[in-house]
């Protein structure tokens, strides 16, 4: 029985835009072969992203490392052999030719891996941006380009109530935060 703290990190590099199908993969056929004592996690770190798609914003998980997934593994035996042979995967990280395949320094695994803990956190405890009262301008939407106040602000949803003059009436607009700028 392989114990976790024996198992390192490496680093398998895949078709760059297939990271999530060859960490399957690998998944799949170690399980298929009865190795999980060996593998203890197939990771594809990743960070939230924010694009604004028609007007919406779009949350979406992009790679990190493209074309790289991470394994943690006790690369006994046939293992690295397995893994090679997965479909989508090129080759480990740092192996010489027909040597066998380098494992991250610790360094580097706490780095990476406190990566994607810090990605993970920064999205949701970002703090507010904009207070109540505060004049903003308008990035996105129908309303690009007017200067609004701020009247409410919804935490929860990352919304903000903005009263905008539109033809010298007052109204009210729901926007995300990604719709408006400080002036």
């Amino acid at each position: 029985m392989a114990e976790a703290k024996d198992k390192k990190w490496y680093v398998v590099r895949a078709v760059s835009g297939q990271e999530n199908k060859v960490k399957d993969y690998i998944e799949k056929e170690i399980a298929h072969l009865g190795l999980e004592d060996f593998v203890e996690q197939v990771l594809v770190p990743t960070e939230k992203v924010i694009q604004i798609r028609n007007g919406k914003k779009v949350n979406k998980e992009r790679v990190y490392f493209p074309g790289y997934v991470m394994i943690q593994a006790n690369l006994g035996g046939e293992i690295p052999h397995i893994i090679k042979g997965i479909n989508g995967v090129i080759g480990f990280l740092g192996e010489t030719k027909g040597g066998d395949p380098v494992p991250l320094r610790k360094s580097e695994v706490n780095r990476m891996l406190g990566k994607v803990d810090e990605l993970s956190v920064k999205s949701d405890n970002v703090a507010i941006p904009f207070t109540i009262g505060e004049t903003i301008k308008v990035i996105d939407g129908p309303f690009n380009g007017f200067n609004g106040t701020v009247e409410k602000i919804n935490e929860e949803k990352r919304k903000l109530e903005v009263m905008v003059k539109i033809f010298g009436r007052k109204t009210p607009l729901e926007l995300s935060y990604m719709q408006v700028e400080k002036v």
